[in-house]
């Protein structure tokens, strides 16, 4: 597979344009003779017209220099093209691709829905030592709808203008841009030819017509109401997000699985704290669906974490403390339990539970929140702060064994449990403050720093009581099956040790997080 970024303008002209001369642009030294093409690409998609719900597109072309299969998704201003060579006969969609686009067709059969035809014309601009900047192309297209789109077969012909970067700047295709729209082109109203092709029947042209007053999924539309710019605006976002990680983590990429878990818990952490604003008989269910796949990920990522956090302390050991094959046992046992996990994942994402999780989670996202003034989404943030605050206080003052003191429901068993606590509180509130930016700006991203900060502490504190424990089983394992334990027990007090030193700088983060200066935008 290809990645690339394909960055293009598309114009619409009229009948007798001429192509200007680029070569006054400056960096274009010359314009290549014109090169023509015939393409002939189909284009697929589930009979509800997912992918296109989600601006993606995916075709099999043929023609041209990039005959194969293309998968489009948005990148910002821009897409990404990812390419896949097609054998010869087949027409199935590749399992690559099909593994690629599913958490958009929910494992839904993918068919072709359209056939787009286009005679190209291109011209390839170049730079004076040869290099070529940018392609201009003008198409003559033919186009059908096929009824799996649902709609009825249906044809259509247009002409269009498309500048793409190849090896030039943002500056040049503005340029380009320019001279065309000079001389008589104007910017294309589809934004691409699947779109022209569809017509009426793709989501993006028939927004306005729909009566329900949502927007299909991941589809930009107007906010109406601050709590709908800035809790709907993030939770739009990290939806989008977790799409986006989704074939990441399929891959086995670790980046991947670690942030679609960070997206995972912001989204659960908003449904929770502007609940008050939401449809709780929706929400309610859908947290415990996303806490659910978050512990798929997170029994995942832990063994990726602990792998990485034990080679750092093998490896800052002196070489006559570690005695037998202590780096391969514990490989082996992480590799154990996280291959485990890695299959639960692998078999709870490619489940109906994932789809109809994903469903609700669009569902949920895509209607706009109730309308709340920036005043009340202040006060909701400042519960949360305040709440996450009295958990890490009284968490402070919990000795190291189960004790009597008074702690919300429901009550930890230890400190460390306590601190655990107050670590999910401060998430909770930083990803408030963070879901209000918009409208507090930078007083809120502050105040989200600094509880950052707080929280990663406390979380380097939990790895390492999750890491000593962990050393400490693995320690007893080698004493009874007759290997020397030695090593597990230095390894064990590096990793004690280590979290008194986190202990001890919780509470300087916890003064800087509680200045005046960071809250004061709170009330």
């Amino acid at each position: 597979m290809a990645i690339s970024t394909e960055i293009e303008r598309k114009f619409a002209a009229p009948d007798g344009f001429a192509l200007p001369d680029l070569t006054t642009i400056p960096g274009v030294a010359s314009v290549d003779d014109p090169v023509e093409f015939d393409l002939d690409a189909t284009y697929y998609d589930t009979t509800d017209l997912a992918l296109a719900r989600h601006q993606m597109t995916l075709r099999r072309r043929r023609g041209g220099h990039d005959a194969g299969w293309h998968l489009k998704r948005p990148a910002g201003n821009d897409r990404t093209e990812l390419q896949v060579p097609a054998p010869a006969r087949s027409r199935k969609v590749p399992d690559a691709l099909v593994t690629e686009v599913w958490a958009v067709s929910r494992g839904d059969e993918l068919v072709p829905i359209a056939r787009v035809r286009n005679r190209r014309v291109e011209h390839a601009l170049r730079d004076p030592g040869g290099a070529i900047l940018a392609v201009v192309s003008a198409d003559a297209v033919t186009s059908e709808s096929y009824e799996a789109a649902g709609g009825e077969r249906t044809g259509r012909q247009w002409h269009e203008l498309e500048a793409e970067l190849v090896d030039g700047s943002r500056e040049l295709l503005a340029a380009v841009s320019d001279a065309l729209v000079a001389a008589g082109a104007w910017a294309a109203e589809s934004p691409s030819k699947l779109a022209q092709a569809l017509g009426d029947l793709y989501p993006a042209n028939n927004r306005h017509r729909a009566d329900d007053g949502a927007p299909p999924a991941g589809a930009p539309r107007p906010s109406t109401s601050w709590s709908d710019r800035t809790v709907g605006a993030y939770l739009r976002a990290h939806r989008d997000e977790l799409v986006r990680n989704d074939p990441l983590v399929r891959a086995g990429d670790p980046d991947g699985v670690h942030d679609m878990r960070v997206a995972i818990r912001r989204l659960r952490a908003t449904l929770r704290t502007f609940r008050s604003l939401l449809d709780r008989s929706r929400t309610e269910p859908l947290r415990a669906e996303l806490q659910w796949l978050g512990g798929l990920l997170g029994a995942v990522r832990d063994g990726d974490v602990l792998q990485h956090r034990f080679d750092e302390a093998l490896a800052a050991e002196p070489p006559d403390t570690i005695i037998g094959p202590i780096a391969t046992r514990i490989h082996e046992r992480l590799r154990t339990s996280t291959g485990q996990a890695r299959d639960a994942l692998a078999a709870g994402m490619t489940s109906r539970r994932y789809a109809q999780m994903l469903g609700e989670l669009d569902a949920v996202v895509d209607s706009e929140p109730a309308h709340a003034t920036d005043k009340r989404l202040r006060r909701i943030a400042r519960k949360a702060v305040r709440r996450a605050d009295v958990r890490l206080d009284v968490a402070m003052q919990l000795p190291d064994e189960p004790t009597g003191v008074a702690f919300p429901s429901p009550a930890p068993q230890s400190r460390d449990v306590a601190l655990h606590d107050a670590r999910k509180a401060y998430k909770r509130a930083r990803y408030a403050a963070e879901a209000l930016a918009p409208a507090a700006s930078a007083p809120a991203r502050r105040l989200a720093k600094r509880l950052r900060i707080l929280q990663d502490i406390l979380g380097e504190y939990q790895d390492s009581v999750v890491g000593a424990r962990l050393l400490r089983d693995y320690g007893m394992r080698a004493h009874l099956e007759g290997d020397n334990a030695f090593s597990y027990g230095v390894l064990y007090a590096r990793q004690t040790a280590a979290g008194a030193r986190y202990l001890a700088d919780i509470d300087r983060a916890r003064r800087r997080a509680r200045r005046n200066g960071v809250r004061a935008w709170l009330g």
